[in-house]
């Protein structure tokens, strides 16, 4: 028993001893220092091994270095992404700006269109007035300088005219002199007056 134990034990240390310089040998751990006495007994391995390589002291990689060097990649990808959210902010913001002065321009139109009208109606609401008052001034006048007087106003003026002495007579409930205008003008200008009364719906 006690042999066996003894061969047992001497196996082990030769697969050890081996197993430590194939290591070495494939340069997985470093123990030529101390196995440098064993190599000089095996032929076909160099009597010093495989060397590890040597590195400089200036050449030890410095984590700092390669963890700032991370951090300014990631920076640098962020810097690139927030350009290409810029860019398309601004993008964004010209058509933005593109859609507001559209609507300025609009607006501007409407104000404009909504001006005109509210001139339009004042000046109709005057001629209004306007007609209506000469209308009133032409009943109270001798027929034949009524006459005369509708005589030098071109056709559209004369029956505007017309028209506004008949509503303010229907409306007061008195005779109309129109009719009686008509008898004192030279029969072309009133026949021609009336045609275009008819013809033509009412307008000032």
């Amino acid at each position: 028993m006690i042999g066996r134990s003894i061969v047992l034990l001497l196996l082990i240390a030769i697969l050890a001893v081996g197993g430590i310089i194939w290591f070495d040998y494939l340069n997985v751990i470093d123990a030529k220092s101390v196995l440098a006495p064993v190599y000089k007994f095996i032929p076909f391995i160099p009597g010093e091994g495989r060397t590890q390589p040597k590195v400089d002291p200036d050449e030890i990689l410095n984590l700092d270095a390669e963890r700032l060097a991370i951090r300014l990649e990631a920076l640098e990808l962020r810097n690139m992404e927030m350009d290409t959210r810029q860019t398309s902010l601004d993008a964004r913001y010209g058509e933005i700006e593109q859609m507001a002065q559209e609507l300025e321009d609009r607006q501007k139109a409407l104000d404009e269109r909504e001006n005109s009208l509210r001139a339009q109606a004042a000046d109709a609401e005057n001629k209004e007035k306007n007609v209506e008052q000469n209308a009133r001034y032409l009943t109270g006048m001798p027929p034949q300088n009524a006459v005369g007087i509708l005589a030098a106003l071109d056709d559209q003026d004369a029956i505007d005219v017309l028209r506004k002495t008949e509503e303010i007579a229907q409306a007061e409930g008195t005779t109309s002199v129109v009719a009686y205008w008509f008898s004192l003008m030279e029969p072309a200008r009133a026949a021609e007056l009336q045609r275009k009364m008819a013809g033509r719906p009412p307008s000032l």
